[in-house]
């Protein structure tokens, strides 16, 4: 099968294209420098040099390829409508990258008991209302096997080309650069997670058949940003973690990220993705916490 990825030197699609690749598919990647390209080439990637705002680029790959993969940004309105364009009619798959951040709440650290599948949904989190009609948008186009695959917190080593995920890593960098391994107010906040390994897994499944117009959550489990903290600390050796206030989380990373990814209940389950006979088998993100920065010491 001919695949064109976007955010091919990322670490989900970058993760997608070079697993497809070692299952025999050529897959075309969209870059956007010198450096990416060769990260790319090397994983057996092809590379296509642009941006999600070169709209004519991206129809042309589209309308080329047997099937798209958008991982570049879930929230690039205009660079979707240029991909359902180029593929509207055509019956092909497109597999776009949404996130579990839109049934985020407002809790800074506190425990939620509200759990949501694909069936039962909550408004959604404040300012993902944009990200939540373009899901609806891709999944309503006809004619297009179109696919959302909502992520959960996703961990492990990427599987392309060297990339990180975002919530762990500013985690890491803080807790090296402090000293100390924190959480944002009580750390009772739980987020789903699910390991890259099964995230690829589940792309691919989706991309050999799933019905169009599915919208499936990714998810293999979940922890407390409390318990994550403690992993770090164990790992590096730094004690035990330490509270910090929402505003000193604002401070370093923002508002939307601080509130919404790090403080914040986001606890979701996949009921589709049980049809597609996907078997999650990296569950415990605590001990890939252990295992990834205790060998990065």
């Amino acid at each position: 099968m001919r695949l064109f990825v976007t955010g091919a030197s990322g670490f989900i699609g970058g993760s997608v294209a070079a697993e497809a690749v070692r299952r025999g598919h050529q897959v075309r990647g969209l870059v956007r420098s010198a450096e990416k390209a060769a990260a790319c080439e090397a994983c057996g990637i092809v590379p296509v040099h642009g941006t999600l705002a070169d709209l004519d680029l991206l129809a042309d790959e589209a309308q080329a390829a047997d099937a798209v993969v958008n991982a570049a940004s879930s929230d690039d309105r205009e660079a979707v409508d240029a991909l359902l364009r180029a593929l509207a009619g055509s019956r092909k798959a497109l597999l776009h990258t949404s996130g579990i951040s839109i049934v985020a709440d407002h809790a800074v650290g506190e425990p939620s008991e509200a759990v949501f599948d694909e069936d039962h949904m909550p408004p959604p989190a404040a300012d993902k209302g944009a990200r939540v009609e373009l899901d609806r948008a891709i999944l309503s186009v006809p004619e297009v096997r179109s696919v959302v695959l909502c992520n959960a917190l996703v961990f492990g080593d990427a599987l392309g080309p060297k990339a990180r995920s975002v919530q762990l890593p500013l985690l890491f960098d803080q807790a090296r650069e402090t000293g100390r391994a924190h959480f944002i107010g009580r750390g009772l906040n739980r987020w789903s997670t699910v390991h890259i390994a099964d995230v690829v897994d589940l792309y691919l499944r989706a991309l050999d058949g799933a019905p169009a117009g599915t919208f499936v959550f990714v998810e293999s489990g979940e922890a407390s940003f409390r318990d994550m903290a403690g992993a770090i600390a164990d790992a590096l050796g730094l004690g035990q973690p330490v509270s910090m206030t929402i505003e000193a989380a604002v401070a370093r990373w923002g508002q939307q990220r601080a509130l919404y990814s790090l403080a914040s209940n986001s606890r979701v389950r996949s009921v589709h993705a049980k049809a597609w006979d996907w078997k999650p088998r990296h569950a415990d993100v605590e001990r890939w916490i252990a295992d990834h920065l205790s060998t990065a010491r």
